[in-house]
């Protein structure tokens, strides 16, 4: 069955081309031409991805990609632009989008970001997940991982990862006590270049230190190294 996509932008003509190349591709693909019209279909559907552009009527990108979050799914989203402005593009990363792109954009560029952030999500839908075998864990201080089912919980509290959020902490872990710098990580769970934009990788290790840190100012699982990276360590013995 092919993979459900909803691409979501107030532009027909960009809607016509990115649906016929998606297609072509061998994706299933829905359509919305305004934040509340996409919002209606994410509520109703279980898409793979979601494409979301900034700029939308009714509501806009960023509260699309806000609610959604609130919603507690984890669709991932590539977040469309026409700004080249670094606020917008950490911003939407901060609210929640996996990834993002800016206009102008070549249809075979976009393609292969799709294919990429669905090959290294692996994205599992919600209503399957109970179905999955939950024996596969990493346990690491308080922190226990879940791969097979995208689940994390510190403690008994299970917390709410985003897709890509999920893919840095256990490419982190399973690489526990090694240096790793922003370029690697940057390669390593996003799966291409990403035009030297490391800010993308230092906007998740914040928000996944907001989740999994006791506290974020003296994080005792994910170290920065001054100068080169980030380090996954097993924090002290309480």
């Amino acid at each position: 069955m092919p993979q459900r996509l909803l691409v979501v932008d107030d532009e027909e003509s960009i809607i016509t081309l990115l649906s016929y190349n998606l297609e072509q591709s061998g994706f299933q693909v829905d359509t919305a031409m305004d934040g509340k019209e996409a919002m209606e279909k994410v509520k109703g559907t279980a898409y793979d991805l979601v494409v979301l552009d900034l700029m939308l009527p009714e509501k806009d990108g960023l509260e699309v990609c806000r609610q959604i979050r609130q919603e507690r799914l984890s669709i991932p989203i590539l977040m469309l632009t026409a700004k080249d402005d670094e606020f917008d593009k950490v911003l939407g990363l901060e609210l929640g989008a996996d990834d993002y792109m800016t206009k102008p954009f070549s249809p075979r560029e976009l393609v292969a970001r799709v294919k990429a952030i669905l090959r290294r999500v692996e994205y599992v839908p919600a209503v399957q997940q109970e179905e999955i075998n939950t024996d596969k864990k990493i346990v690491i201080g308080h922190l226990t991982i879940f791969p097979d089912n995208y689940e994390v919980y510190v403690k008994e509290k299970q917390l709410e990862l985003t897709p890509k959020e999920f893919e840095l902490l256990l490419y982190l872990s399973n690489n526990k006590g090694r240096v790793m710098t922003r370029d690697q990580l940057l390669n390593a769970v996003w799966n291409y270049e990403f035009v030297g934009d490391t800010r993308i990788v230092d906007v998740h290790i914040s928000h996944l230190r907001e989740k999994i840190e006791p506290n974020t100012k003296k994080p005792v699982y994910i170290k920065t190294v001054r100068g080169l990276g980030y380090k996954f360590e097993e924090p002290p013995s309480a």
